[in-house]
C-alpha cells in the first residue's frame, strides 16, 4: 500500500480524476455517512459535496489528506491534523479514515491506519488523538482493536455531536538482548531500575542494540558493560519477549540510535548462562550504572523469583530457568 498526500492543482482544486475515485469512495460508506449527519443524503453524495468536504478538512494549516493506494487502486483515504487548533491538546489528529466499502475487511484500514502512524513518528511525535462519534460503535471498537484508549466525552468542535476521545501512543519498535548468568545454586543476577512508565522492576544485564549489531553480540557487549565480567559468553536462548516501556531521560547514551525519553515497543532476545557468584567489578562500573539508570543489583535465588516481591523482568523467569535446567545435561 501506498500512502500520499493530496495533491491540488494550480487553482487549488483536486484534479477532476482524483475527485472522481473520491466521490465513489465515500458514497460507498452510506452507513457511516447516514450515522455522521455530514451529507444531507447519504444516498446521492455528489462530487461538489466531496470537494467541499475536502477543501473543509485542508482549510486548516497543519491538515493534510492522505490517498492509500493498493495495487493502483483508491482503497482508502486519511485526513490528518499536526496541531490541534486548541493550544491545550499536544497531539496531532487523524481527523478521518475511510476505506471503500468494496474492499473492506481487509486489512486496508487497520494498515492505513499503521501508515499514519509512521508517519507521526517519524516526525517525532509520541502520541495521536482522534474522536469517535458515540453512535458508531464499529468505529469504537475498530480503534480500540489497535491500541486506542479513551480518554475524554465531549461534544465535536463542528456540530455539537457527542464523541469520545481517544489516545494512542506511538512506540519506537526497539531490539534488545539480555543475559541469565546462573550461579552453581541456581541463584540468576538481576538490576534494580526505576522507569518513569513501568516502575520499579529487576531485569536481567542487557539493553538495547546498536546499530548493525546482532542479539547474541549486543547481548555480550551489555553484559560486560553492566557487570563488568568479560569471562562469560551468552549460552542457548531462553525465550523472546515484547513490552512497553520509556527510555529513561536519565540515561547518557542513546538506545540503540533511539533518543530518551522515547517510548518503546521493546522486543528482547534473554539468552542464559553458568557463571560464578560474585559481584560485578570494574573502574567504569559506577558510571555505566548511573548511565543505564540501574539503582542496585544482587543474586536472587530461584524461591524469591518465584515469589517476585517486585516485577521482574521477564516475567515468570522462575519457571523458565526451571525448565532450561531440566532439558540442560549434566557437565
Amino acid at each position: 500500500m501506498i500512502l500520499d498526500p493530496l495533491h491540488l492543482t494550480p487553482d487549488n482544486d483536486i484534479p477532476a480524476p482524483v475527485l472522481t475515485e473520491l466521490t465513489a469512495l465515500y458514497a460507498s460508506n452510506r452507513e457511516f455517512h447516514a450515522l455522521s449527519g455530514d451529507f444531507p443524503d447519504p444516498d446521492g453524495i455528489t462530487t461538489e459535496q466531496v470537494a467541499t468536504a475536502l477543501a473543509d478538512e485542508l482549510a486548516h494549516p497543519d491538515a493534510e489528506v492522505l490517498l492509500a493506494r493498493s495495487e493502483g487502486r483508491l482503497v482508502g483515504v486519511a485526513a490528518t491534523l499536526a496541531h490541534h487548533p486548541d493550544p491545550a491538546e499536544p497531539d496531532p489528529w487523524i481527523g478521518l479514515l475511510m476505506v471503500d466499502a468494496a474492499v473492506q475487511g481487509r486489512g486496508h484500514g487497520r494498515r492505513i491506519a499503521q501508515l499514519v502512524e509512521d508517519r507521526f513518528r517519524a516526525s517525532g511525535r509520541t502520541a495521536v488523538r482522534l474522536a469517535v462519534l458515540d453512535n458508531n460503535p464499529k468505529g469504537l471498537a475498530f480503534w480500540t482493536a489497535l491500541g486506542y484508549e479513551v480518554v475524554d466525552r465531549r461534544p465535536d468542535r463542528a456540530l455539537g455531536r457527542p464523541c469520545a476521545v481517544l489516545r494512542k501512543v506511538l512506540r519506537t519498535p526497539r531490539q534488545a538482548a539480555r543475559v541469565a548468568v546462573v550461579d552453581a545454586e541456581g541463584s540468576v543476577f538481576l538490576l534494580r531500575y526505576d522507569n518513569v512508565e513501568v516502575g520499579v522492576h529487576w531485569a536481567l544485564p542487557g539493553g538495547g542494540l546498536e546499530a548493525g549489531e546482532g542479539p547474541r553480540e549486543g547481548a555480550l557487549r551489555e553484559l560486560r558493560e553492566e557487570t563488568g565480567w568479560t569471562d562469560l559468553e551468552p549460552g542457548s536462548l531462553l525465550c523472546t519477549w515484547e513490552h512497553d516501556f520509556t527510555l529513561p531521560q536519565s540515561r547518557l547514551r542513546s538506545g540503540g540510535g533511539i533518543p530518551m525519553g522515547i517510548p518503546v515497543h521493546q522486543h528482547e532476545h534473554i539468552y542464559v548462562t553458568h557463571g560464578p557468584h560474585r559481584e560485578p567489578t570494574g573502574p567504569r562500573l559506577a558510571a555505566a550504572h548511573a548511565e543505564d539508570g540501574i539503582l542496585a543489583w544482587r543474586w536472587w535465588t530461584r524461591k524469591e523469583l518465584a515469589e517476585e516481591p517486585e516485577p521482574v523482568w521477564p516475567p515468570r523467569l522462575a519457571r523458565l530457568l526451571d525448565e532450561w535446567e531440566a532439558r540442560t545435561p549434566e557437565v
